[in-house]
């Protein structure tokens, strides 16, 4: 049994090394490891904790890559659906001088997850499953398994973490759907994080302490709102405060929200009764602390993965 078992989407990302470029121009590519959910469970395995991934690759060399990239750094693998007939899904992306993303998704394998391929007696063994969703809600036999095990978790009374993790790029002009569907996962969490623009985009609301109380009114969670430099804003039953972040100078921010998540479930999945723990808001905030100071030495290297500190590093900062 792992402490957190996190079910979301495996991907790899090709990324233009070209300097402002589209990608009809662009002719050198990265290929990195992708996919925020896998991203969480390699930040609690580096940190010293446990974790399991659930999610399907293509039984091809890119999904070989991707199983080996979570297995070097000890996330459980078992689970992971590796299938001969669909090919693992690709991101190409390239960065323009203004800022603008080129993006271009093949999607294959990760969407087509399905509820009979999985071991139900191992998933509900885990202490808490966390649910990061850049792809998974959009549709297909993911989106049925993801609502599904959420639902059942719920009844299991299972501590149910939750990242809507919004890609304008993916989702276009099926936005309302977006938020209808986050909305119901958050019913379900105990605990949901999001950034200050998915705040905005799911309630509405242009001040983000007005968004948090649109979000928390009358249930019982935890809701962390990443404020980039500034920290993170936590709310719980109705205490809200800003936790501030460590100052470092950021190269590349790329899986720092995720590394805050895995850095926070990692704590939590350390104390016994996490539902109970986090009654305790001094508890929550200085969790909450570590997890800033975590996605924030994410920022200081290159690579989601690769740039995620391990707890000793964390300590001698």
């Amino acid at each position: 049994m792992n402490n957190v078992l996190c079910i979301g989407e495996l991907l790899i990302d090709f990324i233009c090394s070209d300097i402002d470029t589209t990608l009809v121009q662009g002719e050198n590519f990265k290929k990195k490891a992708g996919g925020a959910p896998a991203n969480v469970t390699a930040a609690i395995c580096k940190l010293g904790g446990s974790a399991a991934f659930i999610g399907k690759v293509g039984k091809d060399p890119f999904g070989y890559f991707l199983k080996n990239t979570l297995d070097e750094v000890k996330v459980d693998t078992s689970m992971l659906v590796m299938d001969e007939n669909s090919k693992t899904t690709l991101a190409f992306v390239s960065l323009q001088a203004n800022g603008e993303r080129d993006f271009v998704f093949n999607r294959g394998a990760d969407g087509l997850l399905r509820y009979d391929e999985l071991d139900l007696e191992k998933i509900y063994s885990n202490k808490m499953i966390h649910f990061g969703s850049a792809t998974a809600l959009l549709g297909g036999e993911m989106t049925d398994t993801y609502v599904r095990i959420m639902k059942e978790a719920k009844e299991k009374e299972i501590f149910i973490s939750f990242d809507p993790n919004f890609r304008e790029n993916l989702w276009g002009d099926r936005l309302k759907e977006f938020i209808q569907i986050s909305l119901e996962c958050m019913e379900k969490a105990d605990f949901i994080k999001l950034s200050d623009e998915e705040l905005k985009i799911i309630t509405g609301e242009a001040d983000v302490k007005a968004g948090v109380k649109s979000l928390s009114s009358g249930n019982n969670k935890i809701i962390a709102v990443t404020l980039g430099k500034e920290g993170t804003l936590i709310s719980k039953n109705g205490e809200m405060e800003v936790v501030k972040s460590i100052k470092i100078k950021s190269i590349d921010s790329t899986g720092a929200g995720d590394a805050f998540v895995g850095a926070l479930l990692y704590k939590l999945s350390l104390i016994e009764n996490a539902k109970v723990a986090t009654h305790d808001f001094e508890k929550i905030k200085e969790i909450v602390s570590f997890a800033n100071k975590v996605g924030a030495l994410v920022c200081t290297k290159l690579g989601a993965i690769t740039s995620i500190p391990t707890l000793e590093e964390v300590e001698n900062f």
